[in-house]
């Protein structure tokens, strides 16, 4: 009988592909899986009349396998804290701490001064104690798990207050009713999406039996117009007299609404709650990111009274919640350049966010000079949920009609991400390294 497909005869077996493959980065092992299916796909299109050639197909997986590899990119889109390129950077200082601790012993749970068992995390509760006025801190992994450790520790099976205008989704998975409801805790909207009142509270405290008040910052929206809101300061006697704790989840971290560490308030910040502030005002827990406006490692914070930190820190779930070494050294050192005053000259995100005009337009203008760009008023993004709708005056670069260059700088080596706009290509290099310009320079001119 003849072969129906005789020119299958001509595919190179699996380990034959494998060998003529060379892709820095990848494994024996990924290759040779890339090799196998660059042949079965190559039978399959065969099977269909096309021209399946394995080494072109195999050659397209490994590139894709090598841009799925988490790497190093270039962020010219201008949001200073893009959740989809692991917001910002760390300091250097946290960068070295963490991996001091990744590489060596640490007395991660060891206390030297008494030669026994000590307290995970202590020197950062210190630290956060200090720098927020509150009795106690912990630290879990995210905001997120802040937030369900919380409702689970203190709310059970009981009622939670939150105001309709504040039942907040992130990112498109975070859902505060859907965390509520995994905690076990029962959800109680008050108020109506754009007006909630104090006395909408105070019902609910009467009606149902309540655990605690949640309030929660209004992360990634605005609200406008007819709008009223119960601030942190009018709920906190409201809660005392009712016995019941008042938890706020400020989000985006930012330790002080004053911006101590700046010569001046940044305009951008607009209502951005302070931590230190909901803690004055009578917060009895407040939880925040560390890998926001803090400018620290991914991590849920929380601070405030000592009994309720207790009985958090006490929780079952805690220890499934609770960070690595690496990430409380990294947060660690992050806190301590704000105990030291040096947050301007330290953090990543502050620098860049208050990089100044002057320094944006030389820099600017000697790319766009190099490769063929205007230089335009723009505005940056902090990004992330933070300061939302808040717009940072800031030079970008346009360049006409190459918004096809967009794809082609993420294929190099080190990806420079940029910003479309109706069929141009915009470079905003507020987020951007200085050292790193000449890299864009150099990519933008390759593409070309």
């Amino acid at each position: 009988m003849t072969d129906a497909k005789p020119e299958f005869r001509g595919l190179p077996s699996v380990d034959a592909l494998a060998t003529t493959l060379h892709a820095p980065g990848l494994s024996h092992a990924q290759i040779v899986d890339i090799a196998r299916s660059a042949v079965d796909l190559a039978r399959v299109q065969i099977g269909q009349g096309k021209d399946g050639d394995p080494v072109a197909i195999a050659e397209a997986l490994m590139v894709s396998s090598m841009q799925r590899t988490l790497r190093r990119v270039i962020n010219a889109t201008g949001v200073l804290l893009h959740t989809n390129l692991g917001r910002g950077p760390l300091s250097t200082a946290a960068t070295q701490a963490a991996a001091n601790a990744a590489s060596h012993y640490s007395n991660t749970e060891f206390d030297l001064s008494a030669g026994e068992r000590g307290s995970r995390g202590a020197h950062t509760r210190d630290l956060l104690k200090l720098l927020t006025g509150a009795e106690d801190a912990l630290v879990v992994n995210n905001n997120s798990a802040a937030v369900l450790l919380a409702l689970a520790a203190l709310a059970g099976n009981l009622s939670v207050p939150v105001s309709r205008g504040e039942l907040v989704e992130i990112g498109g998975s975070y859902r505060l009713p859907d965390v509520m409801r995994a905690s076990g805790a029962s959800l109680v909207e008050v108020g109506t999406t754009n007006k909630t009142k104090l006395g909408d509270f105070a019902t609910a405290l009467q009606v149902y039996n309540c655990a605690m008040v949640l309030k929660v910052h209004q992360a990634n929206f605005e609200i406008r117009g007819f709008t009223a809101s119960v601030g942190v300061g009018e709920l906190a006697p409201l809660c005392t007299a009712r016995e019941v704790p008042l938890v706020y989840d400020v989000g985006s971290g930012l330790l002080d609404s004053h911006t101590p560490w700046l010569p001046s308030l940044p305009p951008w910040l607009g209502e951005e709650p302070g931590v230190r502030q909901a803690i004055e005002a009578g917060a009895n827990l407040v939880m925040f990111s560390g890998d926001k406006l803090l400018g620290g490692p991914q991590a849920g914070i929380i601070v405030g009274d000592a009994d309720l930190v207790a009985r958090l820190r006490d929780h079952p779930i805690r220890r499934a919640l609770r960070v690595d070494t690496s990430t409380d050294a990294a947060l660690a050192a992050t806190l301590d350049s704000y105990a030291r005053g040096t947050v301007s000259a330290d953090i990543p995100f502050w620098m860049m966010a208050t990089m100044s005009a002057e320094v944006l337009d030389e820099r600017s203008s000697d790319l766009a000079a190099q490769v063929g760009a205007s230089v335009e008023p723009g505005f940056s993004m902090v990004g992330a949920g933070s300061a939302p709708g808040a717009r940072i005056e800031s030079p970008v670069l346009r360049m006409v009609g190459k918004q096809d260059l967009f794809k082609l700088l993420l294929e190099n080596i080190v990806p420079v991400v940029a910003r479309r706009d109706r069929g141009d290509l915009l470079i905003d290099l507020r987020a951007v390294d200085p050292s790193d310009d000449a890299h864009v320079k150099s990519a933008i001119q390759a593409c070309l």
